[in-house]
Parts: structure tokens; C-alpha cells; sequence
């Protein structure tokens, strides 16, 4: 049987994670595999010497989505592959790399999944996160400061130059592509109930072929 593909997307700080977390609760006795697109950003060293103030790391050239896609053409044939790991402090991929086996739920979540056809092509479920944007500022800061070891001025300063200009020529034109918008992220039970039925259902159509 093919995995089940889902696609989670939504501007930076939307709930992504807490909405996938949501998600695998109600499916815990299913295989589910969540893959970040954030794993797939490029090695600081593919810049030529540039200092990372000067990247835009919200841009869609940032991440190499078409190993991401070749990733996933390789679970549909129902092979497991090796996922880069990124570090957010030091912008480099460790030499290590995590196994990911098969499994019959893939999650791939990310701020940009729905700008690339061919990735976005290989979704059964495209879902968009449509956030309150200052909540997501607030919650922006707070994870860059607490997780990735920024500086207020700093994650303010990447936000007015990049993130939001990137979120409204990018992030916010995708939303075109997503079967199921989801407004307030994960305090929208309603939605993410009914978003766990239709993947019981897709699933249940793909054993039945």
C-alpha cells in the first residue's frame, strides 16, 4: 500500500507542530512519520562565504525541497531513506544523518511545502494553518530565543527583512493549494477532528485497492 501523504503548512509561529502533535494523538495506533522541511535547508557553506545576516532563509531556494521530494518518491515505493539533520545555531548539517523507515502516514510539515508542484503533487491532504500574524510573531520570538539561541534584536530584525516579506510573496499565495484551511491552528478542535476522519477514510480506501 502507498503511504498516505499529508502536508502541513502555515506562516511561521501558525501551530504547525501543535496541530501535527494534535493529529497524532487522535491516530496513535497508526505508523505516522512526521519529516520537517526545516531539515532540509542548505549548509551554510553552500553560500560562498556569506555570513548568515545576509541570507534569506525564508525564501524557497533556502531548502533543498527537491531531496525532499526524492525522499518521498522513495517511501511511496516503500523504501526508508536518510534524512539531513539540520543545526539552527550554527546553520550547518551535521554529518550525521537520522534513518526514516516506511511507514503508512507520512506528515511533512513546513512554512513553504505548497509553493514546489512537485511536492506539492505527492500530497494526498494539503492543510494550510490560517494564524492570527502578531500571534505568530509572539510565538516566532519566543522559539528563537528559547530553542535556536537568538537575540530579541535579532529574530525582529530577520522578521521585518525576510519572514514577512517571504510570508506574503510566498507562504500566504499558497494557501491557494491547500484542500483544508484551518483557522486558530490547534485550538480548533472542530477542524482537526474532521481532518482525522477523512485521513481514516483515505487510508481505508487505499487497503481496500
Amino acid at each position: 500500500m502507498q503511504p498516505l501523504i499529508i502536508g502541513i503548512a502555515g506562516g511561521t509561529g501558525s501551530g504547525k507542530t501543535t496541530v501535527t502533535a494534535a493529529i497524532l494523538k487522535l491516530l496513535e495506533q497508526e505508523r505516522i512519520v512526521v519529516i520537517q522541511h526545516d531539515s532540509y535547508y542548505r549548509d551554510l557553506s553552500s553560500y560562498k562565504g556569506l555570513k548568515p545576516d545576509k541570507i534569506n532563509f525564508d525564501h524557497p531556494d533556502s531548502l533543498e525541497t527537491d531531496l525532499l521530494v526524492r525522499h518521498l518518491q522513495e517511501m511511496r515505493e516503500g523504501k526508508g531513506f536518510e534524512q539531513p539533520i539540520y543545526n539552527f545555531t550554527t546553520h550547518l548539517r551535521l554529518k550525521e544523518t537520522q534513518f526514516v523507515e516506511p511507514s503508512k502516514i507520512i506528515i511533512v510539515e513546513g512554512i513553504l511545502i505548497f509553493v514546489d508542484r512537485q511536492l506539492r503533487e505527492l500530497m494526498d491532504i494539503k492543510i494550510f494553518l490560517d494564524t492570527d500574524a502578531d500571534e505568530r510573531l509572539i510565538r516566532r520570538i519566543r522559539r528563537d530565543i528559547l530553542e535556536r539561541g537568538r537575540s530579541v534584536d535579532s529574530v525582529m530584525m530577520q522578521y521585518m527583512t525576510t519572514v514577512k516579506p517571504m510570508h506574503l510573496e510566498f507562504v500566504e499565495p499558497s494557501k491557494h493549494w491547500a484542500d483544508i484551511i484551518i483557522p486558530r491552528g490547534a485550538e480548533n478542535t472542530v477542524a482537526i477532528d474532521m481532518v482525522v476522519t477523512k485521513i481514516k477514510s483515505l487510508l481505508s480506501q487505499k487497503l481496500e485497492h
